[in-house]
């Protein structure tokens, strides 16, 4: 019977291994018959695993035919990676299956310049062929065939260039069950270039199509060296007269398989911390098998430099992280845990300066051994701290000089490190277990405050390979279901079934396998449509598989010829760096128009990441995130187009002025990316009304993406005129009828013009009311393809200054700057202070609480998504916010506040402990939620559990706020709570004019 497991885990500084027998895991030593620990060797690390593994063998005497499975846990692929390591990184060709979208931000638009000149060797877009489609419709129906020979073209330039690694990166390809366009590709490609390495983004991530195509760049440049490497593994266990399967561990705790870990290496990136987790969970809990009886557990892992702290739910597995990390300076979206590090180790250096005492976050690291005082060393650090507190660690008489106060001032220190990042991954208030691991957790107190025990386990230094060893199996399925003929309880039932057979099929003993996880998502804008995501987990059944088929690889042949080379290749210069002035001395370039008169503000690289970055804190949560929009201004700029904008006075009487921007919903902007409907939709309108062209542009909305939308039709690429400082809401709204511009005349919606961006287009002409024209808008939209492009009835001057915001374009850009100069000065803590003072001051805007997010939910209300975060407030010494004379009181202190959204928020309301509560903001004022750690905004898709925020609010415009109109249509009965009775956060202030700040002065 084949009981056995060896798990080895690959570190920076050691390689750890265990023989484990699971049938003996409810003995008191957990079922662990053999453990060792060995340095790292590098550059091969298959030397330090191979002699690991033979160490653990030979002290269990275990029969090597009881042993089912080698389970390796390692960092080797992501590191290569992170240190630009060329020598190990491949060129890659990417083909695009897209004939009409995602052509405006090309592949590796958002790589660090380093790894792009790296990995990029060819990209394409090609359209389809017969049966499968080159796009999908978010409900996934075909819009266009692929044509063969435009892939056979590529094909052949492809095998010219001499590129042997490639992604297809089709849209909407991870919900394509039926026409499975990515697969179609792959076979044309392997019949043409039989010998290259080809990755289907689909088979990579989900949902989110930027980041999708580069977790699978960066997977496919890693193919041939992740191929080497564990070819390497399987030479050692040839060595070590192994005969079982080799699996290697993934960033989600479960097991892939040696030949699917050659194709998808990139699953095993943060396979190292889950590990630990996995593994301090099975050997600190009792009821470790049974979930449903547990809560969700803290683990910390303590090593020589750094202290990593995650979050084991009841399922036993971790707690992940939010929809998009990064990889060495790369979005993706793939599957990795939720880990906060700080910088404390056992070697972390303590210094005294007269009563002060520091700890980190520097280390001397793997030299604690003789660098420690108890080892003979002349370096303070903590683990001397522990070793004259009474841990068995080297000799405490070598530090018996350090006084009391000293080694208590210490103490505390660590003690509140913990405790203050501990805090940050909790929650909720109720104190949580505590597992305590790793090698350097002999500093680690054994009380702390939120904690109900601290629970340090038997081979707790052996933790991660623990994890590896007890690694299950796992089937995820992420789909889009429509809610119009089933209920979201079946389509959750029928994603549960699919998650289990896909567990079954990954090789999980079905009568173990149990549902882990299920999320649910109604998609913003979107009626009646819901994503689910459901995985499942079940132990390893070694009996379902051959022998023969352990054994069986295609590489047998090629042991002789491994070897790992040294890593590090040239390093490349960046190709594009922003080296304009720094955030205090730099001024926007605004020169006087000749043929006007007027001053002209020309948008530079930095003018255009501020824009951005406040036009998502005015999104309110909504909007859309700008991201796509700001690579398109960027790469616009530097292909040497221009793009202005100009102040309202500059106006003329006879002005034409357009404006629109984007409607549909989020998820469709996250696969399409930014194309150009806006502009086609523009040209619709321009063609009903015979005009050749117009004076300027201005935006429909300055919340989210489409605040920037103006500035790409604008630009000298497009129509080259320039964006009006103003728009139609301040802030961002759910519906096109929420526009200033409604709230004082009907009818000026009309004409308008949709765009799909694929070739669609219609017009409205007439409507009895605005409210239906978004309504009759949205049902067409959706028919569309749930993403298009609007262009409404042209505006005036006089309309211009009696009905818009004006200056938004410059309010979203001081806000940017705030963002940016408390960046450079490392205040990001206070950016809520900086942008209330910014805007008008105490009495135009206020902070309204402090605190981290503990509950997110989202669900379908009549049809449509809405949601609800709630904040609870963090203890003093977490509000970062400590710099002299600038801190501001938040307006409530306290109990929880919870702020409901659809799509943008809508109000914010304080709840006490003692269950009393209060409205302190609402629309139409603006509600943003920022990240105290960064200073951005954060929207509702990044609204996760944990995440420390600053929730600011600022006075909407009077002409929101001053007319029953107003807060009939922007107010909080208009977003569905007729209950909420507005009342004013403050005194609106006009925002300073950036053109008219900035205009030169004529020479006296």
């Amino acid at each position: 019977m084949r009981t056995l497991r060896i798990g080895v885990d690959v570190g920076g500084t050691n390689t750890d291994a265990v023989v484990l027998d699971l049938s003996l895991s409810s003995t008191s030593f957990r079922g662990i018959l053999a453990q060792y620990k060995t340095p790292t060797s590098s550059p091969n690390v298959t030397n330090g695993i191979e002699a690991a593994v033979r160490t653990v063998l030979e002290k269990s005497k275990v029969d090597k035919n009881r042993i089912a499975c080698l389970t390796i846990g390692t960092t080797h692929f992501v590191n290569a990676i992170v240190e630009h390591d060329c020598r190990r990184l491949s060129k890659v060709a990417i083909i695009r299956l897209s004939k009409s979208f995602t052509k405006e931000i090309p592949p590796f638009s958002d790589f660090p310049p380093v790894l792009k000149d790296i990995m990029n060797g060819y990209y394409c877009f090609v359209s389809g062929g017969k049966s499968i489609s080159s796009r999908l419709h978010i409900d996934g129906s075909e819009e266009a065939p692929i044509v063969e020979a435009e892939i056979v073209e590529q094909c052949s330039k492809i095998k010219d260039l001499g590129i042997d690694a490639v992604v297809i990166s089709g849209v909407f390809s991870p919900i394509d069950e039926h026409f499975k366009q990515e697969s179609h590709v792959r076979r044309i490609i392997q019949r043409e270039l039989p010998d290259v390495d080809i990755v289907c983004s689909s088979e990579v991530s989900n949902i989110g199509f930027l980041e999708r195509e580069n977790a699978s760049i960066l997977n496919a440049s890693i193919l041939k060296f992740a191929r080497k490497t564990i070819r390497g593994f399987r030479t050692a266990m040839k060595r070590l007269n192994l005969h079982c399967p080799l699996y290697l561990t993934q960033n989600d705790g479960t097991l892939i398989d040696a030949p699917s870990a050659s194709r998808l290496p990139i699953r095993t990136f943060s396979s190292g911390p889950t590990n630990s987790m996995r593994g301090a969970a099975y050997l600190g809990l009792s009821d470790f098998s049974q979930s449903q009886q547990r809560t969700s557990t803290i683990v910390v892992d303590i090593g020589g430099t750094t202290t990593d702290v995650g979050v084991l739910l009841p399922s036993g597995f971790p707690r992940q992280a939010s929809a998009y990390v990064e990889v060495a300076g790369v979005k993706v979206n793939f599957s990795m845990p939720h880990i906060e590090s700080v910088g404390l180790g056992g070697g972390s250096i303590v210094r005294i300066d007269g009563e002060s005492v520091t700890v980190g976050p520097d280390s001397v690291g793997h030299r604690l051994t003789s660098k420690a005082k108890v080892f003979g060393g002349d370096v303070l650090t903590a683990t001397d701290i522990a070793a004259v507190t009474g841990e068995n660690v080297g000799n405490p008489n070598l530090a018996a000089d350090l006084t009391r106060s000293v080694v208590e001032e210490t103490q505390l220190k660590i003690e509140t490190l913990l405790e203050r990042v501990v805090d940050r991954m909790k929650t909720s208030p109720e104190p949580l277990p505590l597992l305590l691991v790793g090698g350097g957790s002999i500093i680690a107190p054994r009380h702390l405050k939120g904690v109900s025990e601290v629970i340090q386990p038997a081979f707790h230094a052996v933790a991660n390979a623990v994890g590896a060893a007890i690694s299950q199996v796992g089937g995820t399925i992420d789909m889009i279901q429509s809610t119009a003929e089933q209920t979201v309880a079946q389509i959750i039932e029928t994603a549960k079934d699919m998650a289990i057979e896909r567990s079954v099929a990954a090789g999980a003993d079905r009568n173990t396998v149990e549902v882990v996880d299920v999320d649910t998502m109604p998609l913003q804008y979107v009626a009646n449509k819901v994503r689910v995501i459901a995985r499942a987990v079940g132990q390893f059944s070694p009996e379902i598989f051959s022998i023969e088929s352990w054994t069986t690889d295609s590489d047998d042949g090629e042991e002789d010829v491994y070897a790992e080379e040294v890593a590090k290749g040239p390093q490349y210069p960046p190709t594009h760096l922003n080296r304009e002035n720094n955030v205090d001395s730099y001024k926007p370039n605004v020169v006087i128009n000749p043929q006007t008169g007027n001053p002209e503000w020309f948008l530079s690289e930095t003018d255009i990441e501020w824009l951005a970055d406040g036009c998502y804190v005015l999104g309110c949560a909504g909007g859309g995130s700008p991201f796509a929009e700001y690579i398109r201004l960027r790469d616009i700029i530097r292909a040497g187009h221009n793009i202005r904008i100009i102040d309202s006075s500059a106006l003329q009487d006879e002005d034409l002025i357009y404006w629109g921007g984007h409607m549909g919903s989020p998820a469709v902007s996250n696969e399409r990316l930014s194309a150009n409907e806006t502009y086609e939709a523009m040209l619709e309108l321009m063609e009903y009304y015979r005009h050749e062209s117009f004076d300027a542009i201005m935006s429909l909305e300055i919340g989210g993406g489409n605040g920037l939308q103006p500035l790409l039709v604008g630009s000298s690429n497009f129509f080259n005129r320039p964006t009006v400082d103003a728009d139609w809401m301040g802030r961002a709204y759910p519906t096109y009828w929420q526009t200033s511009i409604c709230v004082y005349e009907t009818g000026q919606l009309v004409p308008c013009a949709l765009a799909s961006g694929d070739g669609k287009a219609m017009l409205m002409t007439k409507t009895t009311n605005d409210e239906i024209v978004d309504r009759a808008l949205r049902a067409s939209c959706t028919e569309m393809g749930s993403r298009v492009g609007m262009a409404a009835k042209p505006t005036s001057k006089e309309k211009v200054l009696k009905y818009s915001i004006l200056n938004s374009m410059s309010l979203a850009w001081r806000i940017g700057r705030c963002i940016a100069r408390a960046k450079e000065h490392n205040t990001s803590c206070t950016i809520a202070e900086q942008i209330v003072d910014e805007v008008g001051g105490p009495e135009t805007a206020k902070v309204l609480f402090r605190g981290k997010i503990i509950g997110v939910e989202r669900r379908l209300w009549k049809g449509h998504s809405y949601g609800e975060i709630s904040i609870q407030q963090v203890r003093e010494e977490e509000q970062e916010s400590k710099i002299a004379g600038f801190k501001m009181m938040a307006v409530a202190e306290g109990g929880i506040l919870k702020i409901p959204f659809k799509n943008e928020n809508i109000y914010a309301k304080h709840i006490l402990d003692d269950g009393t509560d209060e409205y302190v903001a609402m629309v139409p004022d603006l509600i943003a939620v920022l990240d105290t750690q960064s200073g951005k905004a954060i929207g509702v898709p990044e609204y996760r559990y944990g995440v420390l925020v600053t929730v600011l609010g600022i006075a909407c415009s009077p002409r929101w706020s001053d007319t029953p109109k107003g807060l009939e249509i922007g107010g909080p009965a208009a977003m569905g709570f007729p209950e909420v009775v507005y009342k004013p956060l403050g005194r609106y202030v006009e925002p300073r004019s950036v053109v008219l700040e900035y205009a030169p002065r004529e020479q006296s």
